[in-house]
């Protein structure tokens, strides 16, 4: 079994269109997550606030400069996430094409790799 993240990602248009059948989505989204909880698949799930609501911290230059909202320019902002635990990345791609959103969203499918994965320092 593996992790791997589902992270909605919408524009500004498909949070427009989500927002005005918001009732309907939630309805959807709950059974969505009883069916994953049901399937025993699910270990997380959580919704964002808006993006102006947060912070960047930009470490580009030589000490973090902190500012308000989301990237100047960004067409695609995270919205929300669920964690799944399954056998194969397939499963994962076939629960995310579950996942109810707008049209014009998009759901990324990222592995989580396990602590046994992570790059070791060079001895």
């Amino acid at each position: 079994m593996a992790k791997y993240l589902l992270v909605m990602r919408g524009t500004d248009e498909s949070n427009a269109a989500m927002m005005a059948n918001i009732e309907e989505l939630m309805t959807i989204t709950h059974q969505f997550i009883e069916d994953a909880v049901k399937a025993g698949v699910l270990l997380a799930a959580e919704g964002l606030d808006e993006p102006g609501k947060g912070v960047v911290v930009d470490f580009s230059g030589e000490t973090p400069v902190v500012t308000d909202g989301p990237y100047g320019e960004t067409k695609e902002l995270f919205g929300g996430f669920f964690m799944l635990e399954v056998a194969s990345q397939e499963e994962a791609v076939e629960w995310a094409k579950r996942v109810p959103v707008a049209r014009g969203a998009k759901i990324e499918v990222r592995r989580v790799p396990g602590s046994d994965e992570a790059p070791q320092a060079a001895e």
